[in-house]
């Protein structure tokens, strides 16, 4: 005797953006922590112009919890490039005092959709960055991202962060509830090109905000908003009376 089986196929369950959510937070903590998260960096060592970076070398004699990599960039001045040497360390006082970041809680109306516009070429935009002393540096802004906020019509620009878009972004809250010199966010790709997702609940602290060794960009006077973005990470909290670095 035969029997018939019919097999259907479930659907896939729906995904929950608060779940999702609370992953990315719990994600954050997770990547702020790590041996060479924000909070791990306690120092920046820029070299003498010509003197190439050793990571090996300085490594030499450091205590087994430290990393040291190396970086580069550009000098303002002269327009050569600089080299140096950054110290990781997984037992930071930072790490050891860390209690989290405060959030806004989850809120929906704050997962915007945008119209992206790709600039032909790109193109190069000023931004002044956090230690540098009121000079800045010239990043890629690959396109314009328009929308509108409260009724006010939004061009943002987000520049290209090893091939993700990422907005640095001012509001009213900075300084007050949130971190003083502004927010970052990594916008998101739809499948269409000329579309964006800007979810803010997903707005960070940038990692200046963790540790003073950080040079931040800080937002252009076309990525500040009008209204208090209430979403997203306010700032960093730390136990014992360990103070924060900004």
């Amino acid at each position: 005797m035969s029997t018939d089986v019919s097999v259907s196929s479930a659907s896939p369950a729906p995904v929950d953006p608060r779940q999702e959510w609370d992953a990315w937070c719990a994600g954050r903590r997770r990547a702020l922590t790590s041996p060479t998260g924000n909070l791990a960096l306690v120092e920046t060592r820029w070299l003498p112009a010509g003197e190439e970076a050793d990571a090996d070398a300085a490594r030499a004699g450091q205590p087994d919890t430290v990393t040291v990599t190396t970086l580069s960039r550009t000098d303002l001045v002269t327009g050569e490039p600089e080299h140096g040497l950054r110290f990781w360390d997984a037992d930071a006082p930072a790490i050891r005092h860390f209690e989290g970041v405060d959030t806004f809680p989850y809120d929906p109306a704050w997962v915007l959709e945008a119209a992206y516009t790709p600039v032909p070429g790109a193109r190069r935009i000023a931004f002044e960055h956090i230690r540098d002393n009121g000079g800045s540096r010239d990043l890629v802004v690959p396109g314009d991202i328009t929308l509108a906020v409260d009724g006010r019509d939004y061009t943002l620009s987000a520049f290209d962060d090893d091939g993700t878009l990422l907005l640095v972004f001012g509001d009213p809250t900075n300084g007050d509830t949130t971190y003083g010199a502004g927010r970052f966010l990594f916008v998101e790709r739809t499948a269409d090109d000329g579309r964006v997702v800007l979810d803010f609940n997903r707005a960070f602290v940038p990692p200046c905000g963790f540790s003073d060794q950080y040079n931040c960009p800080m937002p252009p006077r076309q990525n500040r908003f009008h209204l208090p973005v209430q979403a997203g990470e306010k700032r960093p909290v730390f136990r014992d009376g360990f103070a924060a670095q900004h």
